[in-house]
């Protein structure tokens, strides 16, 4: 077995059940969107789906690309709300994590891009 495939299995699951979370407990990622936000169950929910099908759609090799193009697109997409947690003393309150944390944490999206990309190819 590759590292590249360790890798892909390793992420694939990380995704599958972040996503899981996202649909069987919506209200912990609540605190992670700003109160301007509508709709923010559904937001989460339906970037719960997209993690769970991306994280399957990495596993299947002919569909990897697309997969990998989509978790890329994603992490962008889910950057902000990132950023939001790092800057909000409530969130993170609500949260129970540290800014310390929160900083560290928008600091690997980088490395999570990059491996998404290494997948799409």
């Amino acid at each position: 077995m590759t590292f590249k495939l360790i890798t892909i299995i390793v992420m694939a699951f990380f995704y599958i059940m972040m996503g899981l979370k996202h649909i069987f407990d919506p209200k912990y990622f609540l605190p992670m969107l700003p109160q301007i936000l509508p709709c923010k169950k559904l937001i989460i929910y339906v970037s719960g789906l997209l993690e769970i099908t991306l994280g399957i759609c990495l596993l299947i090799e002919d569909v990897r690309p697309y997969a990998g193009i989509g978790l890329m697109i994603l992490l962008v997409l889910i950057f902000p709300a990132n950023i939001y947690v790092a800057i909000s003393h409530e969130a993170r309150r609500k949260l129970k994590v540290s800014k310390r944390f929160c900083v560290i944490r928008l600091f690997f999206q980088i490395p999570l891009i990059y491996l998404a990309y290494w997948h799409s190819l």
